[in-house]
């Protein structure tokens, strides 16, 4: 087929980077079409001009090229966004086990580099941090709809929570608001048999915690007759998890009075006994009765998101965990979850051993687990490996 894209030419670094990730950096380009607009689709070729693939070019992002597709047959019109988004909810039909509340497309991990999708029954919101898929969001949405639709399933409202800082390095205007429908930006969902109120218009990212959906049930499954904290605790989804699981007493921590305030809201919606402790982390354990606990979870913001601090955020996790070991009851239970991309498995591993060496204690090795089946990974595709979650008993 004849190509009617403008060129951008690779080095060969860029050609062998390229085997793997989705993304071409500047540095990482030879040569280009110097007509090329912002947020056009753009040929990638490699120094011997040979096809790579297909992606959205932009001067004003470091990521200069966010590949789109490896196949010259492909034609960029709405079947093709309907085809992208058809794959990726026929994946999460085939994994997930609930379909009321889940992610429908993760970014580069379903080929549509920079955009979020999630749904609240029957309600999605979204995020585009990439100017071509900005550009084409109208097929996308349309073929959103229509997906959902030949599967029975309606959807009354899309919601863009399109605030984000990665919006001004894409040179796009950040904004929330409907996109499609309108009325009460909150709902209520049900996962794992617990309901959460969900305020996707001012909630952190869409609105709700999606990828620990498999996580918190860990968690149930052996929080019988324990005496529970749960810190860094937001919507107080693991601390209700461990009341569901029979735990003697819970108690739920924060430093955000405003997460405490949607926590306490969730325990009352559930009828549940939780106590809540408004305060920062390091402060309260640093303060609490060694043994005092049998279960402690640790599930903090990111540490850092910058890769010169990773060497900070480790200091940060390994005090932590430190502080969560000393806590515990002999015999105690440690979970000890990390979102912060930068700091891989082997690193968190590493530095929650070196705690456990200061603490005195022996770490066995509960399980090692990531995000929900609905935030797949794409091996190769660092940018997509973010959540590390670890269960240990502690002796």
């Amino acid at each position: 087929m004849e190509r009617n894209y403008k060129y951008v030419l690779v080095t060969k670094k860029g050609e062998k980077w390229l085997k793997d990730s989705s993304w071409l950096y500047e540095s990482d380009i030879d040569k280009y079409d110097p007509f090329i607009e912002d947020g056009e689709l753009v040929d990638v070729l490699s120094s011997k001009a040979k096809y790579i693939g297909t992606g959205f070019y932009n001067s004003k992002s470091k990521i200069r090229v966010r590949l789109l597709s490896r196949n010259t047959n492909d034609i960029f019109d709405y079947d093709f966004y309907k085809r992208r988004v058809s794959y990726a909810y026929n994946y999460r039909k085939m994994v997930m086990n609930d379909l009321s509340n889940f992610r429908v497309i993760y970014g580069e991990s379903d080929y549509l580099p920079g955009v979020t999708v999630d749904k609240y029954n029957d309600i999605l919101v979204t995020e585009i941090l990439s100017l071509g898929m900005d550009k084409n969001k109208d097929y996308l949405y349309k073929a959103l709809i229509e997906v959902f639709k030949e599967d029975n399933v309606e959807i009354k409202a899309i919601y863009e929570r399109n605030e984000s800082v990665l919006r001004d390095k894409e040179g796009l205007p950040k904004y929330k608001g409907f996109y499609l429908g309108s009325g009460d930006t909150n709902t209520i969902i049900i996962e794992n048999g617990i309901k959460y109120y969900v305020d996707f218009e001012n909630g952190q990212k869409t609105g709700f915690f999606l990828d620990q959906k498999y996580n918190r049930l860990l968690v149930r499954d052996i929080a019988k007759d324990k005496v529970v904290l749960d810190t860094c605790t937001h919507t107080g989804s693991f601390a209700m998890n461990a009341y569901m699981g029979g735990a003697k007493k819970v108690t739920a921590l924060d430093i955000s009075s405003k997460a405490l305030e949607d926590a306490k809201h969730n325990f009352e919606l559930n009828n549940m006994d939780i106590d809540t402790i408004e305060g920062d982390v390091f402060e309260v354990l640093k303060n609490t009765p060694k043994g005092l606990y049998d279960m402690i979870i640790l599930d903090p913001p990111a540490f850092t998101k910058s890769k010169d601090k990773v060497g900070n955020a480790l200091k940060g996790y390994k005090e932590l965990n430190y502080l969560g070991m000393k806590a515990l009851k002999r015999g105690g239970i440690l979970v000890s979850a990390s979102c912060t991309h930068f700091v891989t498995k082997e690193m968190l591993e590493e530095v929650i051993y070196e705690a456990s060496k200061e603490a005195n204690v022996n770490l066995k090795l509960v399980s090692f687990t990531g995000p929900s089946r609905d935030h797949p990974e794409l091996l190769g595709m660092k940018e997509t490996n973010y959540l590390k979650f670890f269960i240990f008993q502690v002796n």
